[in-house]
């Protein structure tokens, strides 16, 4: 039995630790029905930091699926992983040990990465389980894992024969903070502070009629020495003369030729533009559509090279600087103004990116974007509208999938290259995963020309390239030798039936990971998809280390509950970004007290426990299948991820009707001695209250559930279905209603609760309630009459809308407010006669009251009147 004050503090962590000793979430290792399988394909954290707000949202939302399905007889899968083999992990390393990848062999700086990232999983670990997420733990993996590094492979082998990957030296996207190639999935636009300079360029040609110079504006001037040509609209009538000649570089020198071509934005700068090989996405176009020639003049650490003459060495902000007054002793720098401009930067550190010509793995995706889209099309979208993002990205892909990387930490290739005729030697099945700088290739020479010669490649995949495969990580996607073909060993759980995750790496993941299930399945990998948004400051501004707005989640659970939090959570729309407010949480943290002090009431108004089913009273049917019709309108909102709607309504219901209207009825007849009738429907609602909070509420439902009934744990009971009792909800929605009107008519009057009220005539059908009203509200005689209340409607007023009357008639307002004061004006045909003026309906209401003027007095109760006597 519930007694004392509820202390969250100690039943929370109490149950988060049985939960765990008791494997109470575990998907088990026997043989399972496809049929009753519901997977969840859950995101794996990047290994980057400690826990945020980001993680306690996305991962209760997962929560909430995770237990409605449980409580449907499913046999839930929702594994944890890490991902723990890029970018982000070995920067955290860099950072917490003070070194630089670099200046390590690959071997022991993973080493490194391996023991400060198994630091961050354990903390992270202790938290999840503290927020009483109910993942399976024995269903943890590691993206950096033996097993994860072979399925990663697998991958890239199986890829690699369907001929969908390629190894190309091209212009690539690339890092020069994190010295790597990075996909355009990497990257994002970023508003910065910049200038744009115009300077003049030299007409080689002594033409006459020609310009001795031009002008070209530029964001970049530190791209100069890399200048290959200069590019005229062949619509520009201005500088058409120009095109067919030859320009002069200012500073550098080289000559370059001026060639027409539409992609030109003559509405930017003057209209003629360089091209730099390469500043940005037409300059590689342009390059490629004009076979220019191809100067770098940037390395990969954004350090200028000797192509740069005497500015080689500068980094390329320093050449910036330097080019910019050189320009202006020359002469050559016409003008120079601040601009704000959209600046492409890398997503991991924020750096602009480059554009330089590597070597690079390659993964097509161009010429399938439509088979893209449509699997897209197959899954369900929770909710639908973020299917445009995902269609929005795959319609403005313009790069293939570059997937290889130039870090120390990471799955690497399972390739070898012939140092004399560069052929490709791609591992064994059977051997991996393998590491080519330490492993041994799986032949002694070169298949095509003999040379034993063989060079390891030390890249290493991207994360993406790995986090992309966790469907298949966690089905047991694997080679079997001997059937010679790939297999999943646990079938029932692919495709997976949800995979959720935030909106802001819908690209990143979620097409990623249909992109690489698609092409080595055929399958589209998952059932559904559903999008959570990001967690928002108070003001509704992202959550970001620089802006230091960031809320711990340690600092917030000292002082509410995880439950509190759970209910916070479910606070808004799936997609949509959620404010971080202690009001939510205060108002978690009541609603836990009030399932409390209500339980503990139920408890000891019932102590006999699993009643059999009497004839119920009028009310008590009402109730119950009042609850029925809830019960069907929250399991349609959890099956549709709509939370907050299935939060909201359950708390309405359970606060108002059940414990303001209906537990106060049935309080007072049970205190008036046995009701089987009232202590039935107390029981039976109260059972079916704690299962409908327990995905929201897990702690506190599974304190009650445990302590006042026998059967285990309430995460894993029946989800409750409609029980199919029957009743006038009608008459009773307005008995409710008569029973609310009574309430405020006693505190309108300061009476007590518990006063007397002589009589009271309901208008309307209440009989079947009658006793249960005069029982709670103490009246003395009601009366229930099926006939019109001597009521009658009386203008009040007139409510005028001054934006349109005081446009029209001007002055005139004042004399129609005085005439409407005095009562003089009269509403014909929906037009009001006011002083002299006439006001179409538009313009104005009619204001009304309802009147009673019989004895007693009038209070209303929804559309029901109700006459007091007292």
């Amino acid at each position: 039995m519930p007694s004392g004050e509820y202390d969250p503090e100690t039943v929370e962590r109490q149950w988060q630790e049985r939960w765990v000793e008791e494997d109470l979430y575990a998907y088990g290792d026997g043989v399972v029905d496809p049929d009753t399988v519901f997977s969840i394909d859950s995101p794996p954290p990047t290994v980057s930091g400690s826990l945020h707000w980001g993680h306690v949202y996305g991962f209760t939302l997962q929560d909430f699926v995770a237990r409605y399905n449980r409580m449907q007889g499913k046999d839930v899968f929702f594994p944890f992983g890490y991902d723990d083999n890029g970018i982000a992990s070995e920067r955290l390393t860099e950072d917490e040990l003070g070194v630089r990848h670099q200046d390590f062999g690959r071997r022991e700086f993973q080493e490194k990465c391996r023991e400060v990232c198994a630091r961050y999983e354990e903390e992270f670990t202790e938290k999840m389980q503290n927020l009483g997420i109910s993942i399976d733990w024995s269903e943890t993996y590691q993206t950096i894992s033996p097993e994860v590094q072979r399925t990663s492979q697998l991958s890239f082998v199986d890829l690699y024969e369907q001929g969908r990957e390629y190894r190309q030296r091209a212009p690539a996207i690339w890092c020069p903070e994190c010295e790597t190639a990075i996909s355009q999935v990497e990257t994002e636009d970023d508003e910065q502070d910049s200038h744009f300079h115009d300077i003049a360029f030299e007409v080689v040609e002594d033409d006459v009629g020609l310009p001795e110079t031009f002008t070209i504006s530029t964001t970049r001037p530190e791209l100069l020495p890399a200048c290959v040509s200069v590019f005229v609209h062949p619509d520009d009538d201005a500088n058409e003369d120009l095109v067919g000649n030859h320009a002069r570089i200012p500073l550098f020198g080289q000559e370059v030729p001026i060639i027409e071509d539409e992609r030109v934005d003559m509405e930017t700068g003057s209209g003629v533009v360089m091209c730099c090989t390469f500043g940005d996405q037409t300059d590689i176009e342009w390059y490629q559509a004009h076979d220019l020639d191809l100067r770098i003049a940037i390395d990969e650490s954004g350090t200028l090279t000797d192509v740069a003459g005497e500015y080689a060495g500068l980094d390329r902000d320093e050449a910036r600087e330097a080019i910019v007054d050189d320009l202006d002793d020359a002469g050559a720098l016409l003008d120079r103004r601040a601009i704000t401009h959209t600046v492409n930067v890398h997503e991991r550190c924020g750096s602009s990116i480059e554009f330089l010509v590597t070597e690079q793995w390659y993964i097509e995706l161009l010429d399938k974007k439509e088979e893209y889209l449509e699997a897209g099309r197959q899954m369900d979208w929770y909710p639908e509208k973020m299917f445009t993002r995902y269609r929005n990205w795959i319609e403005g892909l313009q790069w293939d999938w570059s997937i290889s990387r130039q870090r120390s930490s990471g799955i690497p290739f399972p390739v070898w290259y012939c140092a004399e005729c560069d052929e490709e030697i791609v591992a064994d099945r059977e051997q991996l995963p393998v590491d080519p700088l330490s492993d041994d290739p799986p032949v002694d020479h070169c298949p095509e020309c003999g040379h034993d010669d063989l060079v390891p490649e030390d890249d290493v995949f991207d994360t993406w390239a790995t986090s992309s495969l966790t469907p298949l990580i966690n089905a047991g996607w694997d080679w079997d030798s001997e059937r010679e073909e790939m297999v999943i060993e646990r079938p029932e759980l692919y495709p997976m039936d949800m995979r959720p995750q935030g909106h802001d790496i819908i690209s990143f993941w979620l097409f990623h990971t249909v992109v690489k299930c698609y092409e080595h399945t055929g399958e589209v990998p998952f059932e559904s998809v559903m999008i959570n948004g990001m967690v928002l400051d108070e003001n509704r501004v992202k959550m970001s280390k620089s802006l230091g707005n960031i809320v711990s989640p340690d600092e917030v659970l000292e002082q509410y509950p995880v439950d509190a939090a759970r209910y916070w959570a479910a606070g808004s729309a799936v997609g949509d970004d959620l404010p971080y407010k202690e009001k939510g949480l205060r108002a978690g943290e009541r609603l836990m007290r009030k399932l409390w002090n209500a339980s503990k009431l139920v408890d000891d108004l019932t102590p006999e426990k699993r009643l059999s089913r009497p004839d119920l009273r009028a009310i008590d049917r009402w109730l119950l299948a009042e609850l029925d019709d809830r019960i069907e309108t929250v399991t349609g909102y959890f099956e549709r991820r709509e939370f907050s709607k299935a939060r909201d309504s359950l708390r309405s219901f359970f606060w108002h009707t059940f414990c303001d209207d209906y537990l106060e009825i049935a309080k007072q007849r049970l205190r008036d001695g046995d009701d089987p009738s009232a202590a039935y429907t107390l029981q039976t609602a109260h059972r079916r209250f704690c299962k409908l909070f327990a995905p929201i509420l897990a702690h506190v439902t599974e304190e009650l559930w445990r302590d006042m009934y026998d059967g285990g744990s309430v995460h894993t009971a029946d989800w409750p279905d409609p029980l199919g009792v029957e009743a006038d909800l009608a008459a009773g929605e307005r008995a409710m209603d008569v029973v609310g009107a009574l309430r405020k008519y006693k505190t309108d009057h300061q009476l007590s609760m518990n006063a007397g009220v002589d009589a009271v005539r309901v208008y309307g059908d209440v009989e079947a309630f009658a006793d249960d009203i005069e029982r709670v509200m103490h009246v003395g005689e009601l009366e229930s009459v099926d006939e019109e209340p001597p009521v009658e409607s009386v203008v009040t007023g007139i409510d005028l809308d001054y934006s349109l009357v005081g446009p029209e008639f001007g002055n005139r307002v004042s004399d129609i407010e005085a005439a409407i004061a005095e009562g003089d004006y009269e509403v014909v045909d929906g037009r009001l006669h006011v002083a002299d003026a006439e006001l179409d309906a538009a313009m104005f209401e009619v204001e009304e009251e309802r009147q009673y003027a019989g004895d007693g007095e009038m209070v209303e109760a929804g559309e029901t009147v109700v006459i007091v006597r007292n």
